[in-house]
């Protein structure tokens, strides 16, 4: 066994022992081996499913970026220590679990641990370069394997030099280097999405008509239960940020941007009803500076939904009722959840619980190919 196997053994061992509650799952997982893929469109759900779904929601950590991450003191994101990650390392994943690509993206702390703007800016162009050249639009194992959401260099505090420079980064990211969309944290320090010192982002992003993954943080303030706060925190946080843009009115003037929203939503999709309570009526709104519009759940039932830690019906059945088959995509959360993965075969057959096989094809494949064209033309798919 090489060195980088043990210690990949070593951060599985610690993460299993970090997020007993998920791993737990991991002895479910059926054990059947991969298929090949078959080339050409999308296929039906009668046939044998091969190497064929589309993971929106997982991570890359390379070489330059984790020893960064380590020299400023970061060995742990939401409570568990930081996995290996490498393109082999990937690609053996979406083999072992029949995904024939990862839409990557760069989990917390992104860039903000770097306190220079100018230091932020670099990491995030060295980050978005790689994942773009090497990844993306790379050759060998990696071709047709990856997509990408680029990262913004927004830091702890977000100022408008940090808003300026994820302007520029944002449109060379999608129109230069072709990545598939922008990832955006749910909060930077007190700084939620929907705070107005974002808003020319937010027109930008609008102006790209991109995809826009929300992926959150451990919040800058919380009660400490002594667990990690991947468990529950970071479903909250992602709830505070979809909440926070409704009543800021962000997805009512930025139509334009579709929002992808990490972990089934966080508890959006169970409390949608409540947290919609005072935009109808404008005079109990008027003090939160809601808009009063007539109906706010449409706007909740517009954005898009990954099933990464949440493909049990508990939570899909809800993501369901609010927004849709469609409005739902597949996700792994890999290499974080790496415990929850130890073999191969089907990376989530909870989701026969809720989708039928068609559904299922449309959650784990097709919704997703709809949403990013270009992964779609390099992966040589016909979706019109």
């Amino acid at each position: 066994m090489t060195e980088a196997e043990n210690a990949q053994g070593l951060g599985r061992r610690r993460l299993l022992q970090a997020a007993l509650p998920l791993a737990v799952t991991a002895a479910v997982l059926d054990a059947a081996p991969a298929r090949a893929a078959s080339p050409g469109a999308v296929p039906k759900a009668t046939t044998q499913r091969g190497r064929d779904r589309i993971d929106v929601h997982c991570h890359l950590l390379p070489d330059f970026y984790r020893l960064s991450l380590a020299a400023h003191g970061v060995v742990e994101i939401g409570g568990v220590p930081v996995p290996l990650w490498s393109p082999a390392l990937a690609v053996d994943f979406m083999n072992r679990y029949g995904i024939e690509a990862q839409v990557v993206s760069v989990s917390e702390p992104g860039v903000a641990y770097l306190d220079a703007a100018a230091d932020r800016l670099t990491m995030a162009r060295r980050l978005n370069d790689y994942m773009g050249r090497e990844l993306v639009h790379g050759s060998g194992s990696c071709r047709g394997r990856f997509g990408g959401f680029a990262v913004l260099p927004l830091g702890r505090r977000v100022t408008a030099k940090d808003v300026g420079d994820a302007v520029l980064e944002a449109r060379r990211a999608v129109r230069e280097l072709g990545l598939d969309g922008v990832g955006l944290f749910s909060s930077y320090g007190e700084t939620y999405l929907g705070d107005p010192v974002l808003e020319p982002l937010m027109r930008e992003l609008d102006d790209l008509r991109a995809m826009v993954f929300i992926h959150p943080v451990t919040p800058a303030a919380y009660p400490d239960l002594g667990l990690p706060p991947f468990l529950y925190e970071f479903t909250f946080d992602t709830t505070r940020a979809l909440v926070n843009m409704l009543y800021k009115g962000v997805y009512q003037r930025h139509a334009g941007i579709r929002w992808l929203a990490a972990h089934a939503g966080g508890t959006l999709p169970y409390i949608s009803y409540r947290a919609s309570l005072l935009a109808p009526s404008p005079a109990p709104a008027r003090p939160f500076g809601a808009p009063g519009a007539a109906d706010t759940n449409p706007h909740f039932r517009g954005l898009f939904y990954d099933t990464a830690l949440s493909p049990a019906p508990q939570a899909m059945k809800s993501v369901r009722e609010l927004a849709g088959t469609e409005h739902i995509l597949f996700a792994t959360d890999w290499p974080f959840s790496g415990a929850l993965f130890p073999g191969t075969g089907d990376p989530a057959p909870q989701l026969d619980e809720t989708f039928d096989p068609d559904e299922r094809l449309a959650v784990e494949r097709g919704n997703a190919l709809a949403q990013l064209p270009g992964l779609a033309a390099r992966l040589g798919i016909r979706t019109g």
